[in-house]
């Protein structure tokens, strides 16, 4: 996941860029020449993508990829991409990607793999096209970028890829909290609750910080945005991927192999910016089969279907939902419940609960709740951790419980008059309401009971992504 800052190659840079709200990822060490980058994508088999690309690779399905830039004309990725837009305001356009973060999310989305003779770098929905909406982030800038500026442009970048008809936005970038004004994040959530009611699906990453402060970072934790997380190749959560309620659905995000700016062609990464572009590939492929559905009806089925922890719970800090697995949501979808829902429902803190189960929706005249903690700050996330991959040989706090208590216990005691003035009458008394349970509001919003609209889809025993 990338943050607005530059990149930094010490640790005691990085702790002051810490202290400073910024937080910087360490690059890795080279990788070992390969001769196949396919061969080594783990993921890809992990996950079962040449039996779902039977059915689905994405196609006819638009994932928007808003990031530092794009190497329009990598091998692996030429002919993926539709007209975009560069707002980032830095020269060179769209087509310049200093970083090469963009180049690399595009890649493990939408990669063909035609670099290298056919053994180049695949993407999970290889068949999906690629929207590029260029944002100024340190990596590209070169500089530390301004908190609003930066969440202005995605603000703008998510409303653009919208109205362009993007079924899916993924966003491998954040915000650390603690530097952006209210209004910064009262424009994000404006433009998140835009693309839901436009039918679209908004994916973000939640930081790859959780060994520097666990920081809370945007637009990974606005209600409505699915926040993704990281797994390792045995389904635990990494070290950097951040935990809290802000987390949805994890994904693979270490040891990723994609294309990329290095001279090389080809990078390994590692980190939470990696899981969501894993996650909004998966979304694509679920989409390319059911055109008619949703972004809500896709996440519902998402996470539904999703690897629950080994101890069974519905969701943890660590892997939300749990562990995305398309091949499931594919095969055995399940009902995916209302088209203008959103199925996490969102408890703002500092605003009493809300007496109904209602969830957010979706729909243009209810684009849903928005609101959000404390306002940010800034920290454009930093890349996961990328190494180049040499040439290849050869070529609310406020509850509603104590309200509702009282009336109803005003109304058990109204009752019980009653009952002693009929005198022992043996007609049943109906049982009066009780106050239902409240769930305590957390810092970044309510979780929901498991957002199942049907039984979920029966776990497979066949790799570590499958409970």
């Amino acid at each position: 996941m990338r943050r607005t800052n530059v990149r930094v190659r010490g640790r005691g840079f990085a702790a002051t860029l810490l202290a400073a709200g910024i937080v910087a990822g360490l690059a890795a060490g080279p990788a070992a020449a390969v001769d196949s980058i396919r061969e080594q994508q783990w993921h890809l088999d992990t996950m079962k993508a040449p039996d779902m690309w039977k059915s689905s690779k994405g196609q006819g399905v638009v994932v928007a990829v808003i990031d530092s830039g794009f190497q329009l004309s990598h091998p692996d990725l030429a002919g993926q991409f539709l007209p975009g837009k560069d707002l980032s305001g830095l020269p060179g356009g769209i087509e310049e990607d200093k970083s090469g973060h963009g180049t690399q999310m595009a890649s493990v989305i939408a990669g063909t793999g035609k670099g290298l003779g056919g053994q180049g770098a695949y993407g999970l929905a290889p068949s999906v096209k690629v929207l590029p909406v260029k944002v100024k982030d340190n990596g590209n800038a070169g500089t530390t970028v301004n908190t609003s500026e930066f969440l202005g442009q995605i603000s703008q970048a998510i409303t653009f890829a919208a109205d362009q008809g993007a079924k899916v936005i993924s966003i491998s970038q954040g915000s650390v909290a603690g530097e952006a004004t209210a209004a910064d994040v009262e424009s994000l959530k404006t433009a998140v609750a835009h693309a839901i009611s436009k039918g679209s699906l908004v994916v973000a990453s939640v930081g790859n910080s959780a060994q520097r402060g666990n920081p809370v970072e945007y637009p990974g934790a606005i209600p409505l945005v699915l926040g993704v997380g990281a797994v390792d190749r045995n389904g635990t959560v990494t070290a950097e991927s951040e935990r809290g309620p802000q987390v949805d659905i994890a994904a693979p995000g270490i040891d990723i192999y994609s294309a990329c700016t290095a001279s090389s062609g080809y990078c390994k990464g590692h980190g939470t910016s990696d899981a969501t572009a894993l996650v909004s590939a998966s979304a694509a492929l679920v989409w390319a089969v059911h055109p008619d559905w949703t972004g809500n009806q896709v996440t519902r089925v998402l996470l539904n279907s999703a690897g629950k922890a080994e101890d069974g719970a519905q969701r943890n800090d660590a892997i939300g939902y749990g562990i995305v697995r398309p091949r499931v949501a594919l095969t055995e979808p399940g009902d995916p419940g209302p088209a203008d829902v959103y199925p996490i429902q969102e408890q703002p803190v500092g605003q009493p609960a809300p007496s109904t189960s209602a969830v957010p929706s979706a729909s243009p005249s209810a684009p849903g709740s928005t609101s959000a903690p404390a306002a940010p700050s800034v920290s454009a996330s930093a890349p996961a951790s990328v190494a180049p991959v040499p040439p290849q040989a050869g070529g609310g706090s406020g509850s509603g419980v104590g309200v509702v208590a009282g009336v109803v216990g005003g109304l058990v005691l109204v009752a019980g008059l009653v009952v002693v003035a009929v005198r022992r009458r043996r007609r049943p008394v109906t049982p009066q309401p009780q106050p239902q349970p409240q769930p305590q509001p957390h810092p970044h919003g309510q979780v929901p009971p498991p957002p199942s609209y049907g039984p979920p889809a029966p776990p497979s025993g066949d790799n570590p992504y499958a409970r």
